[in-house]
């Protein structure tokens, strides 16, 4: 006699999964068992490094370590408690200091990542009677934060001024706030946003403005301070952003007016709630924004490799979305040629996966360079993309 299958409510794993290996969705897992850098051994095999967005080289550097080391002595492994009960220690106010001081603003906030910092700040600065118009492109971090919110959330076309503008033409009267928010670099695309344009538009229909500098702040600016800073912003707005790439730690943070600093202390939930911040990572924060700004010659290094990598590019009639950034995309649409393009990099001692959807409209391999890369490494990856 035949058994039927017992059903349970969790069946619909099985179905979901099945459809995601279909579209050729699905994702595991590298494990890498060495230290920050140029060079990776990933599954036991040793490769170039270029997905990273430890962009000056700091997640390995001997200073970040040891100041995480001695914080690890003075405080131990943990913060104890959210920063409203047991958990606001001394070198928060100093990291908070510092983020301030680098993106020339009043005040910081530090959170535990820089998701938590989007939601946390979207959803308490706007609500159910206000209006979020966002790049289409934005990190999930800001899409998911305008939901969070309850506000109106409209998409604008990516980097399209008029598109903007003609939005907020037809939608901001009816809204009690309005809030811009956008990504400085793009993590996918590596182009950047038309940042003075938004601000001149925000003045016009009276709007807030949210930038995510996840992928600027360390890498633009004369001091490093992101490409709010290198644009040269004058007007208020509200900077987000994450300690984990180019400043080599964890954790996120905003940075504004002293006012919108002192409101999210009491209205963030994901920093009301969560728990504060580890010794560590907080000293190591402190000492890369040190770096930051004492070693120029750090962020100078980065970009003669960004124009090495762009000519080599070119010279090989390879185009990638955008050369602005140390974040070059080139898209190949079909997911299952990229990922065997990334296999065949891969194959080739190259780290360099395949973007695939939903995470990115087109499939694309994803370059990313670092300070520390040599030009001989490049010169490696550029052969064996010209192998392609």
């Amino acid at each position: 006699m035949k058994t039927e299958p017992i059903s349970t409510p969790y069946d619909w794993l099985d179905r979901n999964l099945a459809s995601i290996h279909k579209a050729n969705w699905y994702r595991s897992t590298q494990t890498i068992t060495s230290k920050a850098g140029t060079i990776a051994t990933i599954d036991g095999c040793e490769m170039l490094m270029f997905a990273s967005n430890n962009y000056l080289g700091l997640a390995s550097d001997r200073r970040l370590i040891e100041a995480a080391m001695s914080a690890t002595q003075m405080y131990g492994t943990g913060s104890t408690g959210s920063r409203l009960v047991t958990g606001h220690l001394a070198l928060h106010e100093q990291l908070e200091q510092a983020i301030a001081d680098l993106k020339n603003t009043e005040a910081a906030l530090v959170f535990s990542s820089g998701y938590l910092a989007n939601l946390g700040a979207i959803s308490a600065i706007v609500g159910a009677r206000d209006l979020v118009l966002g790049d289409a492109y934005n990190h999930s971090c800001l899409k998911k934060g305008s939901l969070l919110s309850g506000a109106k959330a409209i998409n604008y076309l990516h980097l399209d001024i008029a598109d903007l503008a003609a939005k907020l033409q037809e939608n901001r009267a009816k809204y009690r706030r309005c809030l811009i928010t956008t990504d400085s670099v793009f993590s996918m695309d590596g182009d950047l946003a038309p940042l003075q344009e938004i601000m001149d538009l925000a003045d016009r229909y009276d709007c807030m403005v949210l930038v995510d500098e996840a992928h600027g702040t360390g890498v633009f600016g004369d001091r490093g301070g992101g490409l709010t800073n290198a644009v040269g912003i004058e007007q208020e707005l509200i900077q987000v952003g994450t300690l984990s790439k180019a400043l080599g730690s964890l954790g996120g943070y905003v940075a504004g007016s002293a006012k919108l600093i002192d409101y999210l202390r009491n209205r963030a939930a994901t920093w009301i709630y969560t728990t504060a911040l580890s010794p560590a990572d907080t000293a190591a924060a402190i000492a890369a924004i040190n770096l930051v700004t004492t070693e120029p010659e750090r962020r100078q290094q980065l970009w003669q490799n960004v124009e090495f990598l762009k000519q080599g590019l070119q010279d090989l009639g390879i185009q990638a979305i955008a050369c602005d950034s140390p974040i070059m995309a080139i898209e190949f649409g079909d997911i299952e040629l990229t990922m065997q393009i990334a296999q065949h990099l891969r194959h080739n001692g190259i780290f360099a996966p395949a973007i695939r959807p939903p995470t990115v409209p087109t499939a694309r391999i994803r370059l990313t360079l670092m300070a520390t890369h040599t030009t001989s490494q490049i010169q490696t990856l550029l052969q064996c993309l010209a192998s392609v």
